[in-house]
This record gives C-alpha cells, structure tokens and sequence, in this order.
C-alpha cells in the first residue's frame, strides 16, 4: 500500500555531464563542433557511396548504412545535450525519454551487426575472390542490411518494453547526459532484477556473439593475406582490413567495458566518460577511420568536387 500511495514520476531530470556554470557554454560549444562534424562526415559519406556509381560495391554499401546508423546514435543523444549545456531546465518526459533510449538502442545493435556483415564481406573477398559476386549479391548485401536493422529494432523494443513494467518514484535525477537505461533501473521503485538480468544477458550475447563472429573472420582473413605471395597484394588487403579493425575495438572495446563488467570500482564519473566515448566520441571517428586512408573514396570525393 505503501507503493501505491507515492507520486509516480512522469518527467526525469538529465544531469549532465558537468554541474559547473563556468564550463556550460565551452563545452556546449566544443560538442557542437563535435556534432556538426559527425553529421558532415556519416551523411556525407552516406551521400557520396548514393552518388557515385563506382561505390556502388557491397563494401560500400555496408559502410553507408554503418554511416546511417552513426548519425543515428550521435542524434539521438547530442542535441538534447546542447540544449540543456545553455538551458536551466533539464527535464526530459517519460515518453521522450523512452524515445532515446530506443533509437540509441536500435542503433547501437544495428551497428554491432552491420560490423559483422563488413567482417564477412571482407573475408569472401580476399579469401574467395572468385566467388565474390556471387557470393556477396546485391540482393543479398540489401538483406544482410535489412536483417542488421529488423534485429536492432527488435532488440531495443524488448528493453523499452520491459521499462513498463517499472514505475519510478525514488527519484527523477538521472546521473548522466541521455536516458541510459542502468540509470533508469537505480531509479526505479518496483525490483529490476529482471530487467537488469535481461540486460546483462543480451548484451553479453550479442556483443559476445558478434565479436566472435567477426574476430573469426579476420583470423582467417589474416591467414589468406599472409599466404599471397604479393608484397603489393599483401599491403593492399592490410590496408582494407585495418580500418575496420581499429573501428572494430574502439566500438567493442566501449561496450564491454559499459556493459559486460563488475559493477564494483567504477563511479559515475567513469560510466559518463564511456557513455561519451560511445555515443558521441566513436560516430565522430568512424567516417574519417574509413575515409582518410580510403583511395577509392577520396576518388570519388575529388570527382564529385570536380563536377
């Protein structure tokens, strides 16, 4: 009865990264460079593989939609930020709070599946050469998307979903800049066991799953490279892999260390700085880590600018 008679919260309040006054219009400042370039790079990127006909491959095609759900994470979470470095009001409502966590969710997951399928790509192309434009179809790259994007849907619908079950009523302070959802879980007054273990098991397969998935491939990728005979042939494979590699440990090695670990020595200062790195540092990157190095991009680039 006692449950029954507190004031369910309908509207939380986002504390942010930082409480200090003298350091709201910097960092308000820093992270709309920040957000600005994100969004420049990830839909330019995505514009630049629609427009030019020689980047229309699997490979690109994969790294147009990993773009596409970069821009989605980092938009799900920086404006709202922005808003709230030059504003004294932090409350963010139940329903778009909810909203957030969904679409960081999505395409969280999404990503950690696209990753997968560019492993693959990869691996069919220098292990398999022959068979490559079989193997890797347009058709089929459409439905390994279409499959990354329905599981990453479906993935963070079963979360924000089991949130019904909680009501919260302890407090409406969340100890973060976004809806993350362990601070929705110390917050809330009904046992979130479940939802906690649901959590912690579905974030451990999929990033366990798909790490695998993908370090399998490129063992067996870095076999194939250290076979060809080739110096020419051996650089040009490295350089491919490299990129997606280094994208590769800067996304798991985030999630794991937000999500798969003790919850014993670490503070909230260290949760907003790994929640930072993923939601906003690693979308910044992403494009440039696949673009700089990338000739066939900068082609494509310069012939765009020439027209």
């Amino acid at each position: 009865m006692a449950e029954e008679n507190k004031t369910q919260v309908m509207e939380f309040v986002l504390m942010g990264l930082t409480d200090l006054p003298g350091l709201q219009v910097p960092l308000f400042l820093v992270f709309l460079v920040i957000y600005l370039t994100t969004m420049v790079g990830n839909l330019g990127l995505v514009a630049l593989i629609w427009k030019d006909t020689h980047l229309h491959n699997p490979m690109y095609l994969f790294l147009g939609s990993l773009a596409f759900a970069d821009a989605c994470t980092s938009s799900s979470v920086t404006p709202r930020m922005l808003v709230n470095f030059l504003s004294k009001n932090h409350a963010i409502s139940l329903s778009d709070c909810l909203a957030q966590l969904y679409i960081f969710g999505s395409s969280a997951t999404t990503e950690c599946f696209l990753l997968v399928v560019m492993a693959y790509d990869r691996y069919v192309a220098i292990c398999n050469p022959l068979l490559y434009p079989v193997m890797m179809s347009n058709n089929l790259c459409t439905q390994f998307i279409g499959v990354s994007y329905f599981i990453g849907f479906l993935h963070s619908a079963i979360h924000v979903g089991l949130l019904f079950r909680l009501t919260f009523c302890r407090s409406n302070e969340i100890h973060c800049f976004y809806c993350e959802i362990i601070q929705l879980f110390k917050i809330s007054c009904t046992d979130p066991t479940v939802n906690t273990l649901l959590v912690l098991v579905f974030s451990a397969f999929v990033q366990v799953f798909t790490f695998t998935t993908v370090m399998v491939s490129y063992t067996r990728v870095l076999f194939a490279i250290l076979k060809k005979k080739s110096e020419k042939g051996r650089s040009r494979a490295f350089s491919t892999c490299s990129a997606h590699l280094l994208s590769v440990s800067l996304f798991y090695g985030t999630l794991f260390f937000m999500y798969v670990r003790p919850g014993s020595g670490y503070t909230e200062d260290h949760d907003k700085i790994y929640s930072l790195f993923y939601t906003i540092i690693i979308p910044l990157l992403n494009p440039f880590i696949y673009s700089l190095r990338n000739k066939e991009v900068i082609g494509a680039l310069r012939r765009i600018m020439k027209k």
